[in-house]
């Protein structure tokens, strides 16, 4: 694999992460742009799994994925309970969480800077 860099890798690495989490049927995904937003990354996606298994399942898979594409290890909180799994991957962080949890949170209200955030 060809790595790029700069705004290049960051697309590719938010393209993958939104590839992923459709290929394991994540529920209401949101990609939320942070660039020029906020320093913390240039991307948040929120997505939901029907359940603790599910969403364990789907943090997993996209640790394994972004570390065999891009050479790095995310770092993954969250993955025993799996009720919310937080996954930073540097450009980009992925929130996953089971359906009643994602409601109480409600994290894209947060961050969508008075902005409907993007559906995927």
């Amino acid at each position: 694999m060809q790595r790029s860099t700069g705004a290049e890798s960051v697309e590719a690495l938010h393209a993958l992460v939104m590839a992923s989490l459709d290929d394991d049927q994540a529920v209401e995904t949101v990609s939320i742009p942070l660039a020029g937003k906020s320093s913390i990354a240039d991307y948040m996606v929120v997505a939901s799994g029907r359940s603790t298994r599910q969403v364990a399942s789907m943090a997993a898979k996209l640790a394994e994925k972004i570390k065999a594409e891009f050479g790095r290890s995310p770092r993954v909180e969250g993955l025993p309970t799996a009720d919310w799994v937080l996954i930073d991957a540097g450009d980009v962080i992925v929130h996953l969480f089971r359906p009643e949890v994602r409601t109480f949170y409600n994290l894209e209200r947060m961050w969508s800077f008075g902005e409907t955030a993007g559906q995927a």
